[in-house]
């Protein structure tokens, strides 16, 4: 399977298994994912939620995917352009989960700034902090390997 089939796929169970999560236009916010992603990359885990911090701003859906290089973010805006986060192993700090009654929030904390997912299903948050924590350190193991 390529990229694009596999994103499709794991948005499509997320939504499946997570279907309280808030998310619109998941296909103009994929195509930004598969835009930039690298020749060598591929996408190991993926889901969407709204970018910002607000439970009540529900215009910002976000498709993040965990690649086998980084961690990435696409947002397409509603009239022209988009935005597109690319946060390394080596820039990722730490990773925060916050349940609410129905909705929980990911806070991963970089070198440089702070993001926020809201608006999600509280029962992904688990699987969420799990896939990408995992990712993360396991590739910093990996490029600390490289570097000996």
């Amino acid at each position: 399977m390529n990229n694009e089939q596999i994103l499709k796929e794991q948005l499509t169970s997320f939504k499946r298994k997570y279907g309280m999560t808030v998310g619109w236009r998941l296909d103009k916010n994929s195509r930004i994912i598969l835009e930039h992603l690298h020749d060598d990359e591929e996408i190991k885990y993926a889901f969407y939620a709204q970018k910002n911090a607000s439970s009540f701003n529900i215009l910002g859906t976000a498709v993040v995917a965990v690649t086998n290089k980084r961690l990435i973010i696409g947002r397409d805006r509603v009239v022209i352009g988009y935005f597109f986060d690319s946060i390394t192993p080596d820039m990722f700090n730490d990773l925060k989960v916050k349940s609410g009654i129905i909705w929980g929030k990911i806070e991963i904390d970089t070198v440089k700034e702070f993001t926020i997912l809201s608006n999600i299903d509280k029962r992904a948050l688990t699987e969420i902090e799990r896939e990408i924590t995992s990712a993360m350190m396991e590739l910093r193991d990996t490029i600390s390997l490289e570097n000996r």
